[in-house]
């Protein structure tokens, strides 16, 4: 989709042995979680920087004089900020070009459903303030619910102290986030199976039978992504499926074996 819409990506970056990687750049998501498996300590997460945005908009000028740049919810990332000091930087080196910075307020994939709708707007040869109208539409609505595998690597997030989140391992608690704005914790099961009931029912009792765009996402567990998406499929009318890999910056905190849904209804 990123192709066919000709939608550019800022990477994000993080460390892992000590290395330097952007994501999607110069490694995939399923490598980047071998990488954490190995030594999750080493692994940490850094920013975009203005540089990095500003290549973005250099590239994207080259195709277009109007862009909107979406970003992650300001309370879980700088990228926001770093977007609008890149755009203060792009008024003197691009200055034909009108650029917008959209805070889409989630993450995950369902930040992509945000970025979907303006791109899907702007191939419609709607003009800027249409495609950010489309876009915020999206963000409006969309939602995002995750079942983690464990709550052994919470403590990266800030959220709980580290040694709860041992203990919670050790207890084998299962936490269940939303995103909206910030993550936030909605309950936990000590079963996969019963986790996996629970956020299929939290999408029923928001879609019922709507026709609904979906993603299926999972964080180095590509087998029961694939179990989740068909139990999606069969269960739901779905105007729009698809699963992707989520993303190893959040996967850090989250950890292998996440799996989780973004969605949204359609009027």
């Amino acid at each position: 989709m990123v192709e066919q819409y000709g939608i550019g990506i800022i990477p994000i970056n993080f460390f892992a042995g000590g290395k330097l990687y952007k994501d999607w750049v110069d490694i995939t998501p399923s490598e980047a979680y071998e990488l954490f498996l190995k030594d999750p300590e080493s692994f940490k997460t850094s920013a975009a920087s203005p540089e990095d945005c500003l290549n973005a908009y250099r590239k994207a000028s080259q195709q277009a004089k109007d862009i909107l740049c979406v970003t992650v919810s300001i309370k879980l990332s700088t990228v926001y900020n770093v977007a609008q000091r890149a755009k203060e930087l792009a008024k003197t080196e691009l200055p034909a070009i009108s650029l917008e910075i959209l805070d889409s307020n989630t993450a995950t994939p369902a930040e992509g459903f945000v970025a979907l709708a303006g791109a899907r707007a702007a191939a419609e040869g709607k003009d800027l303030a249409e495609v950010v109208s489309a876009a915020e539409e999206i963000r409006d609505k969309v939602s995002c619910i995750v079942l983690l595998d464990t709550i052994r690597h919470v403590y990266r997030s800030g959220r709980i102290p580290k040694i709860a989140s041992q203990v919670g391992s050790i207890l084998n608690i299962r936490p269940i986030l939303t995103v909206s704005g910030a993550v936030h914790f909605t309950g936990a099961v000590r079963n996969r199976e019963h986790g996996i009931e629970r956020i299929l029912q939290m999408m029923r009792d928001k879609v019922e039978q709507i026709p609904v765009h979906v993603a299926v996402m999972h964080a180095y567990a590509p087998d029961e992504g694939e179990r989740l998406k068909e139990r999606v499929s069969a269960e739901f009318n779905c105007a729009e499926l698809w699963l992707t890999e989520f993303s190893p910056i959040m996967g850090y905190a989250c950890g292998t074996g996440t799996v989780g849904l973004a969605f949204y209804t359609e009027d």
